[in-house]
């Protein structure tokens, strides 16, 4: 596996960073606990986790609002950061030891990927922009996330990693029935 889907990961979630204005920062987002200033800086922040998790080294408890500044330097610093760190000789092969527990290293990628990209999802809708992100990855994503999350990974929103799956009409793009599989409301 290479880490050419993250980078295209990276890149779906960018386009929409990079139309976000500072007048939309503090619009509602499908993430109740968070709006769109809080998505960023999770989206960039939680890079460093994945980084931290990769390189054996505890995740920073330091919080940053990168969204009070450039937010897209931020990010392209960050997710170059991550995509070095899968890229190291090995990492996807070994095991990690994440606050949450031990995974492969191709796991840890896979949750990488499913967190930028349905977080921006979140940024798509929350700025009224386009939800039909990266078609074909969006597909691969849901088929992953279908076989990896379990119903003990489901709770109210900031209680687990992800919520109640929830409907999705008929006809849907991609990334609108994974962000409904992962708990989002699509309407």
């Amino acid at each position: 596996m290479s880490t050419q889907p993250l980078k295209m990961v990276n890149a779906s979630t960018r386009s929409v960073l990079a139309n976000i204005t500072a007048d939309q920062l503090q619009n509602s987002t499908p993430c109740a606990s968070w709006d769109v200033a809080g998505i960023i800086n999770h989206v960039i922040g939680a890079q460093g986790f994945f980084v931290a998790g990769m390189t054996g080294q505890p995740p920073s408890s330091e919080e940053v609002d990168h969204s009070a500044g450039d937010f897209l330097a931020a990010y392209d610093a960050a997710t170059q950061a991550t995509v070095d760190c899968f890229e190291a000789d090995g990492a996807l092969d070994g095991m990690v030891k994440m606050p949450f527990g031990e995974m492969p290293g191709r796991a840890v990628l896979g949750l990488a990927m499913t967190d930028t990209f349905t977080h921006g999802w979140d940024l798509a809708k929350a700025t009224g922009q386009s939800t039909d992100l990266a078609p074909e990855l969006a597909a691969q994503l849901l088929e992953a996330s279908r076989q990896m999350i379990q119903p003990a990974f489901r709770g109210d929103d900031g209680a687990a990693p992800f919520g109640s799956e929830q409907p999705c009409p008929d006809g849907s793009c991609n990334a609108d029935q994974l962000a409904a599989f992962l708990g989002r409301d699509v309407s």
